[in-house]
């Protein structure tokens, strides 16, 4: 069994990555952890986002939890990039962290969470920061 997990370092991301550990943990299940850019950000920024996922994967890994980590900056959206790494390990469970949203914002999800929830080739847990 396989669990992918959208990681950005925000606190919807923090609590996607907290509540995937804990799936995976009592499916026994493997952890991929995926980072997408989609490019053109400055070295600075590439640097501290890599900073945040080092840690991260500290932290799953001191969890016990069997993880794979995978940075991506391929110039696709971060919902392609989840969709194609679930399809790709047969994966049973894809988990993202949702922002909060005003009343008018609920009737629109964000267009990654939106694409994700729509076409992922497996069941999909979203999760509040």
């Amino acid at each position: 069994m396989t669990i992918v997990v959208g990681f950005v370092p925000t606190k919807e991301g923090r609590a996607a990555l907290t509540r995937a550990v804990e799936e995976a943990k009592s499916r026994g299940s493997r952890l991929v952890v995926i980072n997408s850019h989609r490019g053109g950000i400055d070295d600075e920024t590439m640097r501290a986002a890599e900073d945040e996922l080092r840690q991260a994967t500290a932290e799953v890994e001191a969890s016990g939890a069997q993880v794979e980590v995978r940075q991506l900056v391929r110039g696709n959206e971060p919902a392609e990039d989840l969709i194609a790494v679930a399809s790709e390990t047969d994966a049973d469970l894809i988990v993202i962290g949702l922002r909060r949203r005003t009343p008018v914002g609920k009737l629109i999800l964000g267009s990654n969470a939106q694409r994700i929830l729509l076409d992922a080739p497996c069941a999909v847990l979203a999760v509040k920061g």
